[in-house]
């Protein structure tokens, strides 16, 4: 497949890749191209808001959950129809695994599926400067996959001149650069919480953006590097197995719980799930005929007092689970499942009742990261290991003991995960890609509810 695409990295968190890339989707949008964003790492949150606010099709690329050749099938698959694909970059280039190794990175992406880069440099309080700044990241590896640099917060009085030096010292294009733009900011909150009312706003600031972005950046030197990309071709993702008939799955998804790897909800519908979508916040009762339940993560925290209050909700869910309702519910819908819950108000709250005891906020991330999930069970098989990340405020007095997840790079371990014949349950977010047995065993056990009714 020959797909044109570039990713833009920067050298560290907070140099403005989320703005510039979501401005550069915007832009592209507006010339009328089909594009396909990713996301390097785990995150849900960029590929949510580039999807909501800028109505475009985003996935996750993340080496540690998929080998090479299943990256590289991602991509294509996921970018068929597309003019062009471009990936936003995570943390800094060469940051991966636990901070020492450049696997994981976004480096690493780009590596794995030949995708040329685009540096974001931030040139605040900088000039001639940026040259041995850039210099040292295009050497760091062999090859560096860097193609082209734009130079963020510049002065226009300092681009040409600057633009001229860098390409007469390094081997590098100078796509253009970005002006001190006032008022075009991405607030944390909006990455994660965009309230509907929200959306009209941020999606004029981004047109602002892109409108600045067509005068200030070489956007036909953006395109020439996307399109020396060189063909993709991976992995044939097509499920080893499809169910004859409908496996019709309750999918928790409102306010609360929104975080979701789309990937995941289309291999399962692949697989012959129908997914129906209901809300624990807002519906006074489960689907009818589900023979199954997904509870994905979100901010139940926020909404801890009205999910408490919506008891006929919290009492069939209950009530299903506990009588063998096949379930998956990873983080936030863990968090939803205990006896009790602490709001971001502190206070405390009822909840489904299905694990004993109390989820309470702490004042740091708990257990951050990638993690290895092994010597456990899913749904009563060995499926083999599983590759997972946590992101998590809150903890719980009884996270599980059915897995021992391990840190890569580290000797740092523990148990985690309530494991059953019907229900997985625990503060890892799993992707299936990475091990396409888990979904498929949740399906079987599914279907077997089913025939059992």
């Amino acid at each position: 497949m020959k797909l044109p695409r570039f990713l833009i990295t920067a050298a560290a968190s907070g140099s403005g890749k989320t703005l510039i890339t979501c401005g550069i989707l915007q832009l592209l949008k507006n010339r009328g191209y089909q594009v396909t964003s990713f996301k390097c790492g785990p995150d849900y949150i960029d590929p949510m808001f580039h999807s909501k606010v800028i109505g475009m099709k985003s996935r996750n690329l993340d080496p540690f959950f998929a080998d090479r050749i299943t990256l590289r099938g991602l991509m294509e698959k996921n970018a068929q129809g597309s003019d062009i694909a471009v990936v936003e970059g995570v943390m800094g280039y060469y940051d991966g695994l636990a901070g020492i190794s450049a696997r994981g990175s976004a480096w690493n992406v780009a590596d794995e599926t030949d995708t040329p880069a685009v540096f974001l440099v931030n040139c605040k309080g900088m000039s001639l400067s940026v040259i041995p700044y850039i210099k040292g990241f295009l050497e760091y590896q062999q090859d560096s996959h860097i193609k082209g640099v734009i130079l963020n917060q510049l002065s226009p009085m300092m681009y040409e001149r600057l633009k001229h030096q860098i390409e007469e010292e390094l081997p590098v294009t100078v796509c253009g650069y970005v002006p001190y733009v006032k008022g075009c900011t991405l607030e944390s909150r909006h990455l994660g919480l965009v309230m509907p009312d929200e959306i009209g706003d941020l999606r004029q600031n981004l047109n602002e953006l892109a409108v600045v972005l067509e005068k200030s950046l070489d956007v036909n030197a953006l395109l020439s590097i996307a399109e020396e990309a060189p063909q993709i071709s991976g992995k044939d993702l097509r499920p080893a197995r499809k169910f004859a008939e409908p496996v019709r799955i309750g999918l928790a998804a409102d306010e609360a719980f929104c975080f979701f790897y789309e990937d995941n909800l289309q291999l399962l519908r692949e697989m012959g799930a129908e997914l129906v979508p209901f809300s624990p916040l807002h519906d006074e009762k489960l689907p009818e005929d589900i023979c199954g339940l997904l509870l994905h993560g979100g901010y139940p925290e926020l909404f801890a007092k009205e999910l408490s209050e919506n008891k006929s909700m919290r009492l069939q869910i209950r009530d299903a689970v506990k009588n063998g309702l096949p379930c998956m519910a990873e983080c936030g819908g863990f968090m939803y499942l205990h006896d009790r819950m602490q709001g971001q108000d502190g206070s405390y709250h009822d909840m489904a009742g299905v694990i004993e005891g109390i989820v309470h906020k702490t004042p740091r991330l708990r257990r951050f990261g990638y993690i290895t999930l092994s010597e456990g069970t899913v749904f009563g098989k060995d499926i083999g290991t599983l590759r997972s990340h946590e992101f998590h405020y809150y903890d719980s007095e009884n996270c599980g003991e059915a897995f021992l997840a391990e840190k890569p790079l580290s000797d740092r371990s523990w148990r985690c995960l309530h494991s059953t014949d019907t229900m997985l349950a625990g503060y890892p977010h799993m992707y299936y890609y990475g091990n396409m047995k888990l979904p498929e065993v949740f399906l079987a056990t599914c279907m077997e509810r089913k025939y059992r009714g």
